[in-house]
């Protein structure tokens, strides 16, 4: 579990020119914001696009950060906005191989891991974000804020409009439905 104050000292060491820090934040948050385009765009390869942008754009904007939210809430924020904008566009956005965007998404500096963990972690991580995108927008949202953004049922509750009885509620319910989601499939599988 990651701390406000260890986000933000990241980001005050980016601010200050050391900004391969950046990778830090952005393997640490990858999963996140990976769950959250997938919920909007249902397809994989669209999804990682969208989360490439949502971390090119939020290190452009790292100076704008103030620290009064968490760092998740403000990527939150950017990672819905930048899927809705693109949702808004008439053409759908392509991913070209040769595209020189920021290759944020795939670089992990120093982490050490191998190819097999990363690609188990991958596959996790895609089941988890399969599973969330079947629940209700609210479902999946108050799960993806309350899980991968560590966000306090208070803080989900103003995100989302609702009181926080109402979050802990559907935080139980999104949490059964999330499990027979699960269930269901993989029995599935498991019997054929």
């Amino acid at each position: 579990m990651h701390g406000q104050e260890d986000d933000i000292a990241i980001i005050q060491m980016v601010l200050q020119g050391r900004q391969t820090a950046y990778a830090t934040l952005v393997s640490r948050y990858q999963a996140y914001v990976f769950t959250i385009t997938m919920r909007h765009v249902n397809n994989r390869e669209l999804a990682e696009e969208l989360a490439q942008d949502v971390f090119v754009k939020a290190y452009r904007s790292l100076a704008s950060f103030k620290g009064s939210s968490k760092f998740t809430t403000w990527l939150y924020t950017i990672a819905h906005n930048t899927c809705l904008s693109h949702l808004r566009k008439k053409e759908d956005a392509t991913f070209f191989p040769g595209d020189e965007r920021m290759q944020v998404w795939a670089e992990h500096s120093g982490d050490g891991e191998q190819p097999a963990a990363i690609m188990e972690q991958r596959a996790q991580q895609q089941i988890l974000a399969w599973a969330i995108q079947h629940l209700s927008e609210t479902d999946a949202a108050i799960i993806t804020l309350f899980y991968q953004g560590e966000q306090s049922v208070e803080e989900i509750s103003k995100i989302v409009g609702m009181t926080t009885s109402n979050v802990k509620v559907k935080l139980l319910r999104s949490r059964q439905k999330l499990k027979d989601i699960l269930e269901n499939k993989f029995s599935k599988e498991t019997v054929r």
